[in-house]
């Protein structure tokens, strides 16, 4: 691939953003991400991706130049919706996805961030949607995912001054879940992702699953669904081996059966 990296280890696919000098996500980015998200769905030792980026940024956002070369409403509009297709393809994945952010995470790259399930940040990180500055708005679902996570008030704040806030600050709002030294980062994302994929590879689907479900559906059809997956469990070797590991007090090995 020319933009993406992938390093493969206990389960966990490393995978490095590369396109100098901002990792700027462009339509052929998003193509290649597509494409990657593919294979890697298709790989069962493959449980947790990690994905971080090269050099100073996680990416500064949208490829700028590209805007230049649109003509009309009509292909603003596509490029919105292919931005927001890839990115829940993302959210909706059924294996874990890690974002490690240091340096910026700028518009579309917050909203690549924002995707993805977990998201670990460098303490001097630089977060925001700083689209207004250039007389638009957020495209990749900005406007829709940072409200989930550090509410209206803080998220209309964000978007309407376009002012990032640091890895700190973005622990603090919701919006990351843990801040540490940049030195640091991805050793603790990389200690995290084989941590998750020590677990269960079928329920940690049917988790993820869920969490969907209660962003999207009424607590009562949710909880239904879950009660349907738990007793799915029951029928998988994971679950058998998970018990008795828990009885001869082992750690378990599961093989996502």
């Amino acid at each position: 691939m020319e933009f993406f990296r992938i390093h493969k280890e206990e389960f966990v696919a490393d995978v490095t953003f590369s396109r100098p000098p901002a990792n700027a996500l462009s339509s052929a980015v998003l193509k290649e991400l597509s494409a990657l998200l593919d294979e890697l769905e298709a790989d069962d030792n493959v449980r947790v991706v990690l994905l971080h980026g090269e050099g100073r940024f996680f990416s500064a956002g949208a490829d700028i130049k590209e805007f230049t070369s649109i003509a009309s409403s009509d292909e603003a509009t596509a490029l919105s919706q292919n931005g927001q297709q890839v990115l829940e393809r993302i959210e909706r994945f059924p294996k874990p996805v890690i974002a490690a952010i240091h340096g910026a995470a700028l518009g579309g790259g917050l909203e690549l961030a924002m995707s993805c399930h977990i998201r670990v940040v460098s303490e001097n990180a630089k977060l925001g949607l700083p689209e207004l500055q250039l007389g638009i708005i957020p495209g990749f679902a900005g406007t829709q995912r940072l409200p989930r996570y550090v509410g209206f008030g803080k998220a209309a704040e964000m978007m309407l001054t376009s002012e990032p806030i640091t890895g700190v600050e973005a622990v603090q709002w919701g919006l990351a879940n843990k801040a540490v030294p940049e030195e640091q980062l991805l050793e603790e994302a990389k200690k995290l992702a084989k941590k998750i994929a020590q677990k269960g590879p079928i329920s940690v689907r049917a988790t993820l699953q869920l969490l969907n479900s209660f962003k999207e559906k009424p607590f009562q059809e949710a909880m239904r669904e879950e009660a349907e997956l738990f007793g799915s469990m029951f029928t998988t070797e994971d679950a058998k081996e998970g018990v008795q590991a828990f009885i001869e007090k082992r750690p378990p090995v599961f093989h996502g059966k």
